[in-house]
């Protein structure tokens, strides 16, 4: 799977239907999170995610970490594909891969300082239980693990790349302006982005969400072109 484009942080059907008419793959909807500050309720991300598949894929972006709620809650919404950001140990990916075979589960990495050595941990843990890896950004200000508009050590995530026997979607600051070489530096299977395609007032931008799309697929592109 290679070249995919996420847009996370969905709040209602009219962005979502903004952000699929711009043409991203994959819809993100942040929902059982610690600290309860989801966008939209769960009723509401169903009835979106209903609405967009099978054409576009939607993803829940949760801190959950038991494989029996985890299956039960995609279950409920409709989705086939979750990002666990959450301290989900390899125990619990192991059963969550036997109960749920067909979930597309991705495993966050979130980038701090000088912590490679830990996500490589992760990586040769937990590959064998996940589809795909996103590296993320970590705020030490806040503690969050993601949708902090914040870069991180891009070193690290081509490091990760390059280890990784999974596929790797690489978040966390990107915006149109910098997807193109953060695509051409780390060589990531995926892209997502969140705060970095919003406006004022919160809601995605519909010109920043299409730039985004244009300058990710160029540079996934130029990729395929090197690869050739």
């Amino acid at each position: 799977m290679q070249g995919i484009i996420q847009v996370a942080g969905v709040i209602d059907q009219a962005e979502a239907d903004l952000i699929c008419e711009e043409g991203a793959d994959w819809l993100g909807f942040a929902l059982r999170l610690p600290l309860k500050n989801e966008d939209l309720s769960e009723k509401d991300a169903a009835a979106i995610i209903k609405a967009i598949q099978p054409a576009h894929r939607g993803v829940v972006i949760t801190y959950l970490t038991d494989a029996e709620e985890i299956k039960q809650f995609c279950q409920e919404l409709g989705v086939t594909a979750i990002q666990l950001h959450g301290d989900v140990t390899p125990g619990e990916l192991r059963t969550l891969r036997r109960i749920a075979p067909d979930l597309y589960v991705l495993k966050s990495l979130v980038v701090k300082q000088d912590n490679l050595d830990e996500l490589t941990e992760i990586v040769d843990q937990a590959a064998e239980w996940v589809d795909m890896f996103i590296t993320d950004s970590f705020n030490p200000a806040t503690g969050a693990k993601g949708a902090t508009g914040l870069l991180h050590d891009w070193s690290i995530s081509a490091e990760l790349v390059r280890l990784s026997p999974r596929p790797l979607m690489l978040a966390g600051g990107l915006n149109p302006d910098n997807v193109a070489a953060a695509i051409a530096e780390i060589r990531p299977a995926a892209v997502d982005a969140h705060t970095g395609l919003e406006n004022t007032t919160g809601r995605k931008d519909r010109m920043k969400v299409r730039k985004f799309v244009e300058e990710a697929r160029k540079a996934f592109a130029q990729l395929a072109n090197e690869g050739a």
